[in-house]
C-alpha cells in the first residue's frame, strides 16, 4: 500500500529541519503531512503534594505551555507557505504518557518520519520511536544527518532474519520495493532449518517479493566476529543503497536496552535512512 500520509513530531529545540524534511517526502510521493508539536511536561519534584504547593513548578508549565504556543505558530506559519497538503496538531503530555500520545497520532498515518534534529535528542527520540513502533502499528522512517531522504530509492537492502518483525517490515515497504531497480535481501549467518531460514534461507522471501514483481538479489554474509548491525551497514555502503528495510525490537526493549541489539544500533548510528516495522 502506497504511502498517503507522513507523520513527523517536532520539539521545542528543534529547528525547521525535519519538517521541511518531511515535507519534501511528501512532494515527492504526493503525500499529506502531519505535524505533531509536542512539549513533555516537566514532573514535579518532590511528588504529587509538591505539584500542588509549589509555586516554581506552576511557572515551569505556564513556561512550557507557552513555548508549546510559540512553536506551534511557527510551524503553522512555515506550513502556509509549504506546497503541501498538511495538518497541524499540539499536545503537552507527562512524560510517561508521551509515547502513547505519540502512537495515538500516528495510527492516522501510514509513516512516522524521524529527522536528524529527532535523532540528535534523547528522551524525545525515544518517546517517538516507542510510540510509532509499539502503540500505532505502523512503520518508523529515520533519516540521519548527511543521508539523503527519498521514498523512491533505486537501491533498497532488506534485513532479513525470517522473523515475524522482518515479515512485517517487508509488507509495510513492499510498494518501495516494488519500484526499486534493486532490492538486496541480506542475511547474516543464517540459520539454515525449517524454524529459521529453511533448507535455502532466503529463497522463500524472495520468491513471495518476485511474485510481486520486485528484483531481488540473496545476500547471505558471514558475521566474521563483527555484530550484525556493523555488517549490515557495510553492506549497505558496498551495494550503494539509499534506504535499509528491517524489523525492529525481535527481541524485548528491556533485553535491548540491558544487552543492545540490531535495533538499537541502528537507531543510536543509522548510518543510512532506515525503515523499521514490527
Amino acid at each position: 500500500m502506497p504511502f498517503k500520509t507522513l507523520l513527523t513530531v517536532t520539539g521545542p529545540d528543534h529547528g525547521d529541519g525535519d519538517v521541511r524534511l518531511a515535507a519534501g517526502l511528501c512532494e515527492e510521493i504526493n503525500a499529506h503531512l502531519s505535524v505533531l508539536v509536542l512539549v513533555m511536561a516537566a514532573p514535579p519534584s518532590g511528588g504529587e503534594y509538591a505539584a500542588v504547593v509549589s509555586p516554581a513548578w506552576l511557572a515551569e508549565r505556564e513556561a512550557e505551555m507557552e513555548t508549546l504556543e510559540r512553536r506551534s505558530s511557527a510551524v503553522s506559519k512555515m506550513l502556509l507557505e509549504s506546497l503541501v497538503s498538511a495538518d497541524l496538531s499540539s499536545d503537552y503530555p507527562e512524560q510517561s504518557w508521551a509515547d502513547e500520545v505519540i502512537g495515538r497520532r500516528a495510527r492516522y498515518a501510514d509513516l512516522t518520519v524521524v529527522g536528524p534534529e529527532m535523532l540528535a535528542s534523547h528522551l524525545l527520540k525515544e518517546k517517538v520511536i516507542a510510540g510509532g513502533l509499539f502503540s500505532s502499528g505502523r512503520p518508523v522512517l529515520l533519516v540521519p544527518e548527511a543521508a539523503r531522504a527519498t521514498l523512491k530509492p533505486k537501491r533498497v537492502l532488506v534485513a532479513w532474519d525470517a522473523s515475524l518483525e522482518a515479515s512485517r517490515a517487508v509488507r509495510e515497504s513492499l510498494d518501495i520495493l516494488i519500484r526499486a531497480d534493486e532490492v538486496r535481501i541480506v542475511m547474516v549467518d543464517p540459520v539454515e532449518d525449517e524454524r529459521h531460514h529453511g533448507a535455502e534461507p532466503g529463497a522463500d522471501v524472495a520468491a513471495y517479493l518476485v511474485r510481486h514483481g520486485v528484483k531481488v538479489t540473496v545476500d547471505r554474509l558471514p558475521s566474521s566476529d563483527h555484530s550484525i548491525a556493523v555488517v549490515l551497514r557495510q553492506h549497505a555502503v558496498d551495494t550503494g543503497a539509499e534506504l535499509m528495510v528491517m524489523g525492529a525490537y525481535g527481541h524485548s526493549r528491556l533485553r535491548e536496552r540491558i544487552f543492545g541489539g540490531v535495533t538499537k544500533s541502528m537507531v543510536e548510528e543509522p548510518g543510512l535512512p532506515v525503515l523499521l516495522a514490527r
